[in-house]
């Protein structure tokens, strides 16, 4: 047995084709604690395999897999003014919002896209609560304005998906003035006669909450998303009295009047697809790749098979 050839040789090999193994291909369930393989979690939109528990999407993935083949067209945002109040903490506000840009690879944290669910056109906005909260900012004001003015403009519905924990600090008082902004924006579409649809994820709370995300015609939640405008302890502090279980969870609101639909994320699209052409006085879509048929040779056909 040659030593060299046998052992060494081998060994050498073994180091230099060794192939590095990503460090996220595994991911852990918050909720239940399974370890989910990447691409098994993906196609399942992020919902846990065995106790469907949601588990944050970004825009861009929600959207791929919203719109039709996942072809969609950005909407473009306004540019607000970068560091109006020169605000700085332990890092100055355009530092971090540059670290957030690198993490996310987003301008901010609000997507504005258009294109056809179910052959339906929609505009689409999503909030990405890994952009600092999703927090509201002038961006998001802009964002939501943008939408809505691109809506109007091609007589399309507004599907908002909300995602954050409240207004930006680091803008003060301009990130207050947002819900008024977004509010108007809102009514841009009613008097438009426009459908705005709004899907609260998890969570949604602070001045998100009380302007633009609960002005919709319809509200549709995912379930167990935290929804509210103060939190469950601040309220406990206020009032004196333990809170019930579940107190501003989708389910719980859903049982209050505050939600009309609780919708599992693989269930969304047809469940936006169905509210959307009914809101907008369309026929329901059609399953499949084709358009839905002209009704008059629909009943000429019909004519000639009874004849």
């Amino acid at each position: 047995m040659n030593w060299i050839t046998n052992y060494v040789r081998p060994r050498i090999n073994s180091i230099f084709s060794r192939r590095e193994i990503p460090e996220n291909l595994w991911t852990k369930c918050d909720e239940c604690g399974t370890m989910l393989f990447h691409r098994e979690l993906s196609d399942n939109l992020n919902v846990c395999t065995n106790c469907s528990h949601h588990m944050a999407i970004t825009p861009r993935a929600r959207f791929h897999a919203l719109f039709d083949a996942g072809v969609f067209t950005e909407v473009q945002v306004p540019e607000p003014i970068p560091d109006p109040l020169h605000f700085r903490d332990q890092k100055r506000y355009p530092d971090r919002v540059k670290a957030a840009q690198k993490a996310t690879g987003e301008k901010d944290a609000m997507l504005v896209a258009e294109g056809e669910i179910g052959r339906t056109p929609i505009v689409a906005a999503a909030q990405d609560f890994s952009f600092m909260g999703g927090s509201m900012g002038m961006y998001v004001g802009n964002a939501i304005i943008a939408a809505a003015e691109r809506a109007v403009e091609r007589g399309r519905p507004l599907i908002l998906f909300s995602a954050a924990g409240g207004a930006r600090m680091q803008e003060g008082i301009l990130s207050l003035m947002q819900m008024p902004r977004t509010t108007v924006a809102v009514q841009m579409l009613k008097e438009a006669g426009l459908p705005y649809i709004v899907v609260l994820t998890h969570p949604t709370t602070g001045g998100v909450t009380a302007s633009y995300a609960m002005l919709g015609d319809v509200h549709i939640a995912e379930p167990n998303a935290l929804i509210g405008f103060a939190g469950a302890r601040v309220i406990e502090q206020t009032i004196r009295e333990k809170l019930p279980d579940g107190f501003q969870r989708a389910e719980y609101l859903l049982e209050h009047g505050m939600l009309d639909r609780v919708t599992n994320r693989n269930d969304l699209r047809e469940e936006l697809v169905t509210i959307t052409r009914m809101l907008m006085g369309l026929p329901p879509a059609v399953s499949g790749d084709l358009p839905a048929p002209d009704p008059d040779q629909t009943d000429q056909a019909e004519a000639a098979d009874s004849k």
